[in-house]
């Protein structure tokens, strides 16, 4: 492969939120593996004006897990304060966009200079960027190949609609079918696309940029999870009027886990070495997963009344009237938040866990018995390398959709019954764990065979010459040549 004469640097920018920064931390190891000797590797991050819970723990953790990676947070824009009413995609876009200004400074300043701008799915605006710079710009999608073919085919579909209402208009059941993905009914479509306001705007604006700005699409997913889809892209289905961009799926990027010394093993994991083999449920619902009291108070009858064991992770409640989006790592109070007595009747074989835990090693550990999941990408995909069966409870952004592909397509997993507040109900919580724990029908036993042969293939496509890790060798040609091809560096 042929190297550039000097080292330069590829520069990630994951734009904003710890599900984002996630991924890019993982794609930033590959890219150190694969080319460290020609290649430094840079991480700018902007801190947002929203959903900001947790983003200096998030940072200083990934800076000290990942020495030669460099982390630079950017100064923060003159975006003005978010807007009243508006909504909180607008508002992280706009911020996005009005960070063009330090990212175009950043890159003007940085030694070695860069070769390449890998971006996040909503920093699209900072394409003007790369061609202002002359720089190969490639996208980092942070769901999968069925999200991808959706969300490329989303403008077309808007389109064919027609007038005003959008998706909304044709009801909250209609079925829409994409290629390469399962139907779908408007209602679990991405969050704010059923309604035809700025953030659906805001998204199908995004969607329609992507194709046309990027050199290439890498995706966090592996060809043997979600092969209709990737035929689907390859094909140029989900664009029927212009070129999709090669399409490098180079996943699951997903943390190996296990690097704390015993000394510094959490709480919890310690917990689990005392309990048998694929015992436990796992219950955690992501960085900004936070339910009422009144949620969780029968999420704690159903795991009781299951007398299966179980590790929760639970956060505060939000504050009355305040966003999904504004989940903190607050302390909570046990005693105020949970049923009387419930830690006690629950200790011999319960764990509640205040906030956040090692949700990989928690997954990868030999009494992880199966996880109950709000299906954000990132730890969809974290349950399936760790081979555990997945309880779906999406809650936010495009985890409906990650339910309908972990039900209907992969099979990796069943759906919570939920009401139509997505409310569930304790013995529902009840019987679905006690169905998956106790898995005494042929349904449980094909499932766990089939979490157990994604397991393989998820390790398989990440070794070396296995799919992912060529699909990743590819791209990386494609880098040095675009690097290659006389591009003027600021």
């Amino acid at each position: 492969m042929g190297m550039m004469a000097r080292k330069k640097t590829v520069v990630l920018y994951p734009g904003f939120g710890v599900g984002h920064l996630t991924p890019m931390l993982e794609l930033a190891k590959v890219f150190l593996r694969h080319a460290g000797d020609s290649l430094d590797v840079a991480v700018a991050l902007a801190e947002p004006p929203i959903m900001s819970a947790g983003f200096h723990a998030a940072v200083a953790r990934a800076q000290a897990a990942n020495p030669s990676v460099s982390f630079h947070i950017l100064p923060t824009p003159a975006a003005g304060e978010p807007k009243v009413e508006e909504e909180p995609l607008v508002t992280i876009i706009r911020f996005l966009r009005a960070t063009n200004a330090p990212l175009r400074d950043f890159l003007r300043s940085h030694s070695p200079p860069a070769a390449a701008l890998v971006l996040d799915m909503f920093c699209a605006d900072a394409l003007d960027v790369a061609a202002e710079h002359a720089l190969p710009a490639y996208f980092l999608f942070p769901s999968g190949a069925s999200g991808l073919a959706v969300f490329l085919a989303l403008p077309a579909a808007r389109a064919a609609i027609g007038g005003a209402g959008g998706f909304g208009s044709l009801g909250a059941d209609a079925v829409l079918t994409f290629h390469g993905a399962p139907p779908l009914r408007v209602s679990e479509l991405s969050q704010g696309l059923a309604e035809d306001g700025e953030s659906c705007r805001a998204m199908l604006r995004v969607a329609a940029r992507m194709p046309v700005g990027a050199r290439g699409i890498l995706i966090n997913s592996f060809e043997a999870l979600e092969p209709r889809a990737m035929e689907a892209l390859r094909d140029g289905r989900c664009l029927p009027d212009s070129p999709t961009p090669p399409v490098y799926c180079v996943g699951p990027l997903v943390s190996p886990g296990g690097a704390a010394d015993d000394d510094d093993r959490h709480e919890c994991l310690r917990w689990m070495d005392a309990q048998p083999d694929r015992s436990v449920v796992f219950l955690c619902f992501g960085s900004l997963g936070a339910f009422p009291k009144h949620q969780l108070a029968e999420i704690a009858a159903g795991l009781e009344s299951s007398g299966q064991r179980f590790l929760w992770v639970v956060r505060s409640p939000h504050p009355p009237g305040a966003a999904v989006a504004t989940a903190g790592e607050e302390s909570f109070d046990e005693a105020e938040l949970l049923p009387a007595g419930f830690k006690e009747r629950t200790k011999d074989r319960g764990l509640v866990v205040n906030s956040w835990a090692p949700q990989v090693d928690v997954l990868r550990h030999r009494a992880a018995g199966a996880f109950v999941t709000h299906c954000g990408w990132n730890s969809t995909l974290e349950g399936v390398a760790a081979g555990v069966p997945l309880l779906c409870w999406p809650l936010y952004a495009e985890q409906k959709m990650n339910k309908v592909r972990i039900v209907e397509d992969m099979r990796l997993g069943v759906g919570m019954e939920m009401d139509g507040e997505g409310f569930v109900k304790a013995e529902e919580v009840e019987k679905k764990v006690r169905w998956v724990m106790e898995g005494g029908d042929g349904e449980v036993r094909e499932l766990r065979k089939r979490v157990a042969k994604a397991k393989e293939l998820a390790a398989e496509a990440v070794e070396e010459g296995g799919p992912s890790d060529l699909a990743f060798v590819e791209f990386l040609k494609d880098l040095f040549e675009a690097s290659h091809q006389g591009l003027v560096h600021v």
